[in-house]
Protein backbone atom coordinates (compact mmCIF):
# COMPACT_ATOMS: atom_id res chain seq x y z
CA UNK A 1 0.00 0.00 0.00
CA UNK A 2 1.61 3.21 -0.94
CA UNK A 3 2.40 5.76 1.51
CA UNK A 4 -0.66 8.14 -0.40
CA UNK A 5 -2.92 5.52 -0.34
CA UNK A 6 -2.61 5.39 3.53
CA UNK A 7 -2.70 8.70 4.21
CA UNK A 8 -6.06 8.86 2.35
CA UNK A 9 -7.27 6.04 3.77
CA UNK A 10 -6.20 7.28 7.28
CA UNK A 11 -8.44 9.97 6.75
CA UNK A 12 -11.16 8.93 5.55
CA UNK A 13 -11.02 6.35 8.47
CA UNK A 14 -10.41 9.37 11.00
CA UNK A 15 -13.54 10.93 10.11
CA UNK A 16 -15.84 7.82 10.26
CA UNK A 17 -14.43 6.75 13.29
CA UNK A 18 -14.25 8.68 16.80
CA UNK A 19 -11.74 8.47 19.00
CA UNK A 20 -8.39 8.17 16.50
CA UNK A 21 -6.82 10.98 14.77
CA UNK A 22 -5.64 11.26 11.51
CA UNK A 23 -1.87 10.46 12.32
CA UNK A 24 -3.58 7.04 15.02
CA UNK A 25 -5.49 6.03 11.90
CA UNK A 26 -2.22 5.83 9.80
CA UNK A 27 -0.31 3.81 12.32
CA UNK A 28 -2.74 1.39 12.92
CA UNK A 29 -3.23 0.60 9.05
CA UNK A 30 0.58 0.73 8.63
CA UNK A 31 0.31 -2.08 11.49
CA UNK A 32 -2.87 -3.84 9.84
CA UNK A 33 -0.14 -3.94 6.85
CA UNK A 34 2.71 -5.48 9.10
CA UNK A 35 0.57 -7.73 10.56
CA UNK A 36 -0.47 -9.01 7.04
CA UNK A 37 2.70 -9.12 5.27
CA UNK A 38 3.00 -11.74 8.42
CA UNK A 39 0.14 -14.38 7.35
CA UNK A 40 0.53 -17.09 5.09
CA UNK A 41 -2.69 -17.17 3.36
CA UNK A 42 -2.71 -16.55 -0.09
CA UNK A 43 -6.02 -14.38 0.51
CA UNK A 44 -4.18 -11.83 2.22
CA UNK A 45 -6.24 -9.26 0.56
CA UNK A 46 -9.47 -9.88 2.03
CA UNK A 47 -7.74 -8.99 5.82
CA UNK A 48 -6.65 -10.30 9.24
CA UNK A 49 -7.84 -14.22 9.74
CA UNK A 50 -8.90 -15.62 12.74
CA UNK A 51 -5.52 -17.19 14.10
CA UNK A 52 -3.53 -13.90 12.99
CA UNK A 53 -5.77 -12.05 15.34
CA UNK A 54 -6.09 -14.76 18.28
CA UNK A 55 -2.24 -14.19 18.60
CA UNK A 56 -2.77 -10.52 19.13
CA UNK A 57 -5.57 -11.03 21.42
CA UNK A 58 -3.76 -13.22 23.34
CA UNK A 59 0.20 -12.09 23.03
CA UNK A 60 -0.75 -8.31 23.10
CA UNK A 61 -4.04 -8.06 25.33
CA UNK A 62 -3.41 -11.24 27.44
CA UNK A 63 -5.99 -13.05 26.77
CA UNK A 64 -6.13 -16.65 26.86
CA UNK A 65 -10.05 -17.46 26.99
CA UNK A 66 -10.84 -19.82 23.28
CA UNK A 67 -14.48 -18.95 23.60
CA UNK A 68 -14.20 -15.26 24.22
CA UNK A 69 -11.34 -14.80 22.12
CA UNK A 70 -13.54 -16.06 19.17
CA UNK A 71 -16.26 -13.93 20.30
CA UNK A 72 -14.19 -10.91 20.22
CA UNK A 73 -13.02 -12.16 16.86
CA UNK A 74 -17.00 -11.90 15.56
CA UNK A 75 -17.33 -9.12 17.39
CA UNK A 76 -14.56 -6.65 15.06
CA UNK A 77 -15.93 -9.05 11.75
CA UNK A 78 -18.79 -7.01 11.25
CA UNK A 79 -19.71 -8.46 8.10
CA UNK A 80 -19.20 -11.94 8.91
CA UNK A 81 -16.67 -12.94 6.46
CA UNK A 82 -14.16 -14.34 8.82
CA UNK A 83 -11.84 -11.57 7.88
CA UNK A 84 -11.09 -8.12 9.47
CA UNK A 85 -10.67 -6.01 6.93
CA UNK A 86 -8.90 -2.44 7.64
CA UNK A 87 -11.91 -0.86 8.49
CA UNK A 88 -12.80 -3.32 10.64
CA UNK A 89 -9.54 -3.24 12.63
CA UNK A 90 -9.79 0.26 13.23
CA UNK A 91 -13.57 0.86 14.01
CA UNK A 92 -13.20 -2.28 16.83
CA UNK A 93 -9.37 -1.23 18.07
CA UNK A 94 -11.59 2.41 18.84
CA UNK A 95 -13.80 0.58 21.07
CA UNK A 96 -11.23 -1.67 22.64
CA UNK A 97 -8.98 1.11 23.37
CA UNK A 98 -10.67 4.00 24.00
CA UNK A 99 -14.40 3.49 23.77
CA UNK A 100 -17.17 5.23 26.23
CA UNK A 101 -18.70 3.29 28.75
CA UNK A 102 -21.96 2.96 26.31
CA UNK A 103 -20.17 1.35 23.24
CA UNK A 104 -18.20 -1.11 26.01
CA UNK A 105 -21.68 -2.57 27.57
CA UNK A 106 -22.74 -2.66 23.84
CA UNK A 107 -19.90 -4.65 22.96
CA UNK A 108 -19.50 -6.85 26.10
CA UNK A 109 -23.23 -7.76 25.57
CA UNK A 110 -22.66 -8.90 21.87
CA UNK A 111 -19.70 -10.70 22.78
CA UNK A 112 -21.69 -12.51 25.30
CA UNK A 113 -24.77 -13.31 23.40
CA UNK A 114 -22.89 -15.92 22.18
CA UNK A 115 -26.09 -17.22 19.44
CA UNK A 116 -26.68 -13.80 18.35
CA UNK A 117 -30.21 -13.68 19.53
CA UNK A 118 -30.17 -10.01 21.01
CA UNK A 119 -30.38 -11.81 24.55
CA UNK A 120 -27.97 -13.59 27.26
CA UNK A 121 -29.63 -17.13 27.88
CA UNK A 122 -29.00 -18.74 31.12
CA UNK A 123 -26.71 -21.79 28.91
CA UNK A 124 -24.86 -18.82 27.56
CA UNK A 125 -23.98 -18.01 31.28
CA UNK A 126 -23.45 -20.85 32.01
CA UNK A 127 -20.89 -21.94 29.31
CA UNK A 128 -18.58 -18.66 29.71
CA UNK A 129 -18.96 -18.93 33.57
CA UNK A 130 -18.02 -22.57 33.20
CA UNK A 131 -14.96 -21.57 30.52
CA UNK A 132 -13.47 -18.66 32.74
CA UNK A 133 -13.57 -20.48 36.50
CA UNK A 134 -10.60 -22.30 37.30
CA UNK A 135 -11.49 -25.97 38.16
CA UNK A 136 -10.74 -26.94 41.69
CA UNK A 137 -9.60 -30.88 41.81
CA UNK A 138 -11.25 -31.45 44.88
CA UNK A 139 -14.97 -30.25 44.31
CA UNK A 140 -17.42 -33.67 43.57
CA UNK A 141 -19.50 -31.62 40.72
CA UNK A 142 -18.28 -27.83 39.19
CA UNK A 143 -21.07 -27.38 37.47
CA UNK A 144 -23.44 -27.32 40.16
CA UNK A 145 -21.54 -24.54 41.51
CA UNK A 146 -21.69 -22.61 38.27
CA UNK A 147 -25.24 -23.27 38.35
CA UNK A 148 -25.92 -21.58 41.62
CA UNK A 149 -23.62 -18.64 40.25
CA UNK A 150 -25.85 -17.76 37.18
CA UNK A 151 -28.67 -17.72 39.65
CA UNK A 152 -26.67 -15.13 41.55
CA UNK A 153 -25.97 -13.56 38.30
CA UNK A 154 -29.29 -13.65 37.14
CA UNK A 155 -30.38 -12.08 40.35
CA UNK A 156 -28.76 -9.48 40.32
CA UNK A 157 -29.05 -8.71 36.73
CA UNK A 158 -32.08 -9.67 35.60
CA UNK A 159 -34.15 -6.43 36.26
CA UNK A 160 -37.54 -8.02 33.83
CA UNK A 161 -37.41 -11.20 35.48
CA UNK A 162 -37.73 -13.14 32.44
CA UNK A 163 -34.92 -15.62 33.30
CA UNK A 164 -32.30 -13.98 30.35
CA UNK A 165 -30.52 -10.50 30.22
CA UNK A 166 -31.64 -8.60 27.32
CA UNK A 167 -29.15 -5.44 26.24
CA UNK A 168 -31.14 -3.31 28.80
CA UNK A 169 -30.88 -5.36 31.79
CA UNK A 170 -27.06 -5.51 31.22
CA UNK A 171 -26.85 -1.80 30.70
CA UNK A 172 -29.23 -0.95 33.65
CA UNK A 173 -26.97 -3.74 36.12
CA UNK A 174 -23.34 -2.12 34.46
CA UNK A 175 -24.53 1.12 35.04
CA UNK A 176 -25.56 -0.09 38.66
CA UNK A 177 -21.92 -2.02 39.29
CA UNK A 178 -19.28 -1.14 36.77
CA UNK A 179 -17.38 -4.35 37.40
CA UNK A 180 -20.23 -6.50 35.95
CA UNK A 181 -19.07 -5.06 32.67
CA UNK A 182 -17.07 -8.48 32.37
CA UNK A 183 -19.04 -10.68 33.94
CA UNK A 184 -18.71 -13.34 32.25
CA UNK A 185 -15.45 -13.46 30.68
CA UNK A 186 -12.13 -10.48 29.77
CA UNK A 187 -12.96 -9.22 26.49
CA UNK A 188 -11.42 -6.05 27.36
CA UNK A 189 -7.83 -5.40 27.83
CA UNK A 190 -6.26 -3.60 30.75
CA UNK A 191 -4.69 -0.24 31.38
CA UNK A 192 -1.73 -1.73 31.22
CA UNK A 193 -2.12 -3.73 27.84
CA UNK A 194 -3.72 -0.74 26.18
CA UNK A 195 -0.78 1.54 27.27
CA UNK A 196 1.73 -0.65 26.10
CA UNK A 197 -0.25 -1.30 23.02
CA UNK A 198 -0.85 2.50 21.64
CA UNK A 199 3.05 3.37 22.82
CA UNK A 200 4.15 0.87 20.19
CA UNK A 201 1.43 1.09 17.39
CA UNK A 202 1.78 5.83 17.67
CA UNK A 203 5.21 5.98 17.83
CA UNK A 204 6.80 8.01 14.85
CA UNK A 205 7.16 5.98 11.53
CA UNK A 206 10.66 5.48 10.81
CA UNK A 207 11.14 7.07 7.16
CA UNK A 208 11.78 4.55 4.97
Amino acid sequence: MSRKIIQNLAETLSKQVKHFNKTEAECLIRLFNGLLGEQTDRRVGLGLDRSKFRNILHNTFGMTDDMIMDRVFRAFDKDNDSYISVKEWVEGLAIFLRGTMDEKIKYCFDVYDLNGDGYISREEMFHMLKNSLIRQPTEEDPDEGIKDLVEITLKKMDYDHDSRLSCADFEKAVRDENLLLEAFGTCLPDAKSILAFEQHAFQEPQER
